[in-house]
């Protein structure tokens, strides 16, 4: 089987076909339309064996994941997912392999609607780019920059299972079978919070998702809006796995930064708080409030009540 013929079989013609796409895969680009009166949002994350999966991995996990934390990107800015784009770099064709991994990507790219208008293929060490593009009304996205003194702090879910869910395949930790399947759905399997993220275009002041872990992603808010913040550690939101299956000092260790938990993270001024409960209960997703922003330029400080608390890893780094 050759590149083309691996294009053709895998990833032109499976999936949702999108009304506002004109030329999709097959040609030197997609003809995409964007809505008047909407902007076009743009967001491109890459896996690479070894480093953010393991090679032995099920493809199918690993086509579903390669769309949800982009689209996840999406929904932290408020944005209605609509097109991907591919680059893939395989060491060999393995049709198998290749079947699976399709699957999973084009399932769940149809869950959140999406569909996939072009990309690349080429041979070298397994790599995974994908490119998200989704739509917000004009002026209405979500960014990093507009969190202000006083505002609130919230993140949907919990927090810390996914990174529960590696240790557990990486044999480094016991868990319970009645918590197994729990962490590794939220390892192998995350959630991007599309329709939440989507609410909030009117109520939240700045938002992310959580990729690297909280203590590492909430200081991007803080630095592009030039804030500080305090995080109350008692109330991170924590599964009945993770508390089941952690000493406390580690529960809090993973939930501040152990990762992959894709979750929203945003801020919300005191004016628009009241409305936040009622505006986000049809969508069934908890959310916590966790600590307030303040005017300590950068500073990210750690409480235990009314308490310091002394905390010293990071989430996760590339260098």
């Amino acid at each position: 089987m050759g590149e083309f013929d691996l294009i053709a079989k895998y990833f032109s013609n499976a999936g949702v076909k999108r009304t506002d796409t004109c030329v999709s895969v097959g040609d030197d680009g997609a003809v995409l339309q964007v809505r008047d009166g909407y902007d076009l949002v743009v967001t491109t994350d890459t896996m690479v064996a070894n480093t953010h999966f393991f090679p032995d991995v099920d493809p199918r996990s690993l086509g579903h994941k390669l769309v949800a934390v982009n689209v996840s990107d999406l929904a932290a800015m408020g944005a209605e997912p609509t097109w991907l784009s591919l680059a893939l770099t395989l060491p060999a064709i393995e049709e198998a392999w290749l079947a699976e991994f399709a699957a999973g990507l084009h399932e769940t790219a149809d869950y959140y609607n999406c569909q996939l208008v072009g990309g690349d293929t080429t041979r070298g060490p397994l790599s995974l780019t994908m490119i998200a593009k989704g739509q917000v009304p004009r002026g209405k996205a979500i960014t990093r920059s507009g969190a202000k003194v006083g505002d609130y702090i919230y993140v949907t879910g919990t927090l810390g299972d996914a990174a529960l869910g590696l240790k557990l395949v990486q044999g480094q930790h016991e868990i319970s079978k009645k918590h197994q399947g729990h962490v590794l759905q939220r390892f192998h399997y995350p959630a991007a919070r599309v329709a939440l993220g989507q609410a909030l275009r009117n109520t939240a002041s700045s938002a992310m998702d959580i990729s690297d872990g909280l203590a590492g992603d909430l200081p991007h808010i803080l630095r592009r809006s030039g804030v500080g913040a305090y995080i109350d550690v008692n109330k991170l939101p924590m599964s009945q796995a993770l508390r089941d299956s952690c000493e406390p000092a580690l529960a809090i260790q993973l939930a501040l930064s152990g990762g992959e938990d894709y979750e929203l993270l945003f801020t919300v001024p005191e004016n628009r708080r009241g409305s936040l409960d009622v505006l986000l209960s049809p969508y069934g997703v908890p959310v916590t409030c966790i600590g307030r922003i303040t005017g300590l330029a950068g500073k990210l400080e750690l409480k235990a009540g009314e308490q310091p608390f002394f905390y010293q890893h990071q989430g996760f780094q590339h260098f």
